[in-house]
């Protein structure tokens, strides 16, 4: 008896599982280690990780619809296979095991190498590091157990345990989920959190403007609406969940503040992006942030700012 022809849907059904089921492992890895970044901030990072700014969303959307998405196509291929034993027996269900098999293999050889290295060199393994390792590992292992377990029948022995660790891993990529909801919030809060962002860039975008406008005419604007000069500074920003004006009064020949109403605490250091050796910041209302950020509490918050002419000479 010659071997099973592989049909169209055959293949597509295949294709299909394997690039969801790599989509979907990858994602829960990178979701993982935004965890574990978000735990565990690298202290020589400038810009500490935000979750609210990172790729946790998508990650955490491609597990929710495409893991579901493999588990239906493998629900579909094992339909088939029931009907004819011979559908484990085509090429693609083959080149896809061992495919797996050999992708897991050079994961879990990388990490090691990866560790080995780290040690050698004399590195800290730090804990952010270790975890990272120890994600790879056990996922790397978790496949390439399962599917060479598939390859040599150990399932169809026992369906029982397959079907348990089917149920354990469903459950994992559900706690894994609903854990990024602690760490990124709702999607409420997200937006709420991306609103206080867009303000602080706002903020330090008027900032500059003023220092600008300073320059050219040494003194500072009256009112906010004096800086919108489309031919020298642009438009002004406002409040874009308000559409309302940011508060803005000047306090010195020198200085003035600048003020927003901010959902929620700042949950990272917000740096400025220019140069903060020329302006001394001091958030007005504010308890015990440092200076040289845009860090802030939530409703209104100033920040008190003071041009240094040293610095900013004015303009010939």
């Amino acid at each position: 008896m010659g071997k099973p022809k592989t049909t169209p849907k055959d293949f597509f059904l295949w294709a299909g599982a394997i690039v969801t089921f790599y989509w979907s492992v990858i994602a829960f890895i990178l979701l993982t280690f935004d965890y574990v970044n978000y735990a565990f901030p690298n202290a020589l990072s400038y810009y500490p990780a935000d979750p609210y700014q990172s790729c946790i969303s998508y990650e955490m959307a491609s597990i929710i619809v495409l893991f579901p998405l493999y588990m239906l196509l493998m629900w579909l291929i094992r339909k088939d296979i029931v009907k004819d034993a011979s559908r484990k027996e085509i090429w693609v269900r083959r080149w896809v095991l061992i495919l797996t098999l050999f992708v897991a293999g050079i994961a879990i050889a990388r990490d090691l190498i990866a560790l080995l290295t780290t040690f050698l060199n004399g590195e800290e393994l730090t804990t952010a590091f270790l975890l990272k390792v120890l994600i790879i590992f056990f996922i790397a292992a978790g496949v390439f157990m399962h599917f060479i377990a598939d390859l040599k029948g150990y399932w169809d022995t026992f369906p029982s345990r397959k079907r348990a660790v089917g149920i354990g891993v469903i459950i994992l990529a559900i706690v894994t989920i609903v854990a990024g909801f602690f760490i990124v919030g709702t999607p409420a809060q997200a937006r709420l959190a991306r609103f206080d962002t867009q303000k602080v860039n706002d903020l330090q975008n008027i900032q500059s403007q003023m220092i600008t406008y300073w320059q050219a005419k040494q003194k500072l604007p009256a009112t906010i609406a004096d800086l919108n000069n489309s031919l020298s500074y642009g438009h002004v920003p406002v409040d874009t969940q308000t559409g309302q004006p940011y508060i803005y009064e000047a306090t010195g020949v020198h200085s003035f503040k600048l003020c927003a109403v901010f959902n929620a605490q700042s949950r990272v250091n917000q740096n400025i992006y220019f140069e903060t050796r020329a302006i001394t910041p001091t958030p007005v209302g504010v308890k015990d942030m440092a200076q040289d950020n845009w860090q802030h509490g939530a409703g209104t918050v100033c920040f008190d700012r003071t041009i240094d002419p040293s610095f900013y000479p004015p303009l010939k």
